[in-house]
């Protein structure tokens, strides 16, 4: 059974069933203004709804089913992190690393991702209904099953994953392709005019951008 944790203005509240992760959070209850140190702890079986984890340390953790709803994630690490099953919904993950995290199945609705870092991500079946992507990057991102429905961007890396089951309905704002969709045991690239019309088939409305060009080696600027 979880044991609820004491008041404190970063509002946890219950530890993890593992001894190891409760003592690290007991510690960091304690100390004054610290960033939580939780790398490869495990925090499955608690609470951390409403807590403050602005830049702490969930490298390799794993929070899968964990609660953390509302929680401000600013500026943390979790990469490698395992969030399987995590409700995140509206949670503070903007420019959170979660670089190689693993986000299947999890929920972010309304979640404020404004500038977080997702490079080789599982989220595939996570729910991302209305969440705020503006300017973060997705990068070799498994979507396939995801629900992105009334989710914003605003000049994202957006090389994808996503299938005949992924949700754009709603979505909306600009990106730089391409993605790739796949449709059983096949898959196509899509990028410009035929990515916008893929995602408009669907109810979504998003402007693909073109590549920011870099000048030429040796280019003289006027």
């Amino acid at each position: 059974m979880a044991c609820p944790l004491a008041p404190n203005a970063r509002k946890p509240t219950a530890f993890p069933a593992d001894s190891e992760a409760t003592r690290r959070l007991q510690e960091w209850l304690a100390e004054d203004g610290r960033s939580l140190f939780g790398v490869e702890h495990d925090f499955r079986g608690a609470d951390l709804s409403g807590g403050d984890f602005a830049k702490a340390w969930f490298t390799r953790a794993v929070l899968a089913g964990v609660r953390c709803v509302g929680a401000s994630f600013y500026r943390a690490d979790l990469q490698s992190a395992d969030l399987t099953g995590a409700d995140l919904t509206g949670a503070d993950l903007v420019r959170a690393n979660l670089n190689e995290a693993v986000l299947r199945s999890a929920r972010l609705d309304g979640a404020d991702m404004v500038k977080a870092s997702l490079c080789d991500v599982d989220a595939s079946g996570a729910s991302f209904r209305g969440t705020r992507l503006m300017g973060a990057s997705l990068l070799g991102v498994d979507m396939r099953g995801a629900d992105l429905t009334d989710a914003v961007l605003f000049q994202n890396s957006f090389k994808v994953a996503v299938d005949d089951t992924t949700v754009v309905r709603g979505l909306s704002g600009t990106v730089f392709g391409p993605i790739t969709v796949f449709s059983g045991a096949s898959s196509r690239e899509l990028a410009g005019a035929d990515l916008e019309a893929w995602i408009g088939e669907r109810g979504g409305q998003v402007q693909v951008i073109p590549p920011l060009r870099q000048p030429a080696v040796g280019a003289v600027k006027a």
